[in-house]
C-alpha cells in the first residue's frame, strides 16, 4: 500500500510540475539569428522582439518580430513548442516544433515551419544558463505555393 501512495505522489508531482518560464531565451540578448535560405544559401536575419509562455500549457511560446532578406522586410508572429527535454551532466537540450507566419505581402511572404534545438549548460554556482546555441531548421513556403526554400538559423 504504501510504495502504491508513494507512487501516486511521484505522478502526481510529474504531471503537476511546471516548466520554467523561458520567454527571455528566445529573445536571444536581442540580436537577430542569422543563417540561409534557398539553395544558392542567401543570407537571412529573424530577429524575434516579443516572447510570452502560453498560460494554458507551459510548452508553448507566442512570438513577434521579423524577417529580413535582402532588401525584403517582413513582419511575422508565431509560436515555439517543447516537445522533449533532455537533462545532461554537462550540457542538456530542448527540442521543438516553429512555426513562424510571416504578414502577407505578395510573392515573398510566407511561412518559415521546423524544428529547433535548444542546447546549454547551467552553472549552479550563479544559477544562470551558459554557452547556449539555438538552432531553426526547417522550410519558407510562399503564401501563394511558387517558392519554397530550406532555412536554417542559429543564434551566433
Amino acid at each position: 500500500m504504501k510504495k502504491l501512495l508513494l507512487l501516486l505522489i511521484l505522478v502526481s508531482n510529474f504531471a503537476l510540475a511546471q516548466m520554467p518560464n523561458i520567454s527571455n531565451v528566445w529573445l536571444n540578448n536581442s540580436k537577430p539569428y542569422t543563417g540561409t535560405i534557398g539553395d544558392k544559401k542567401q543570407e537571412i536575419k529573424l530577429k524575434i522582439n516579443t516572447s510570452e509562455q502560453n498560460n494554458k500549457n507551459d510548452q508553448e511560446y507566442f512570438v513577434s518580430g521579423y524577417s529580413l532578406v535582402d532588401k525584403t522586410y517582413a513582419k511575422l508572429e508565431g509560436s515555439l513548442k517543447i516537445t522533449k527535454y533532455k537533462d545532461g551532466k554537462k550540457k542538456s537540450t530542448m527540442y521543438g516544433e516553429y512555426e513562424f507566419a510571416e504578414e502577407n505581402k505578395g510573392k515573398h511572404s510566407g511561412v518559415f515551419k521546423g524544428k529547433f534545438v535548444y542546447t546549454f549548460k547551467w552553472n549552479k554556482t550563479t544559477e544562470k544558463i551558459e554557452a547556449q546555441d539555438i538552432e531553426f531548421v526547417g522550410d519558407w513556403k510562399s503564401y501563394d505555393g511558387t517558392l519554397d526554400f530550406k532555412t536554417r538559423l542559429q543564434n551566433h
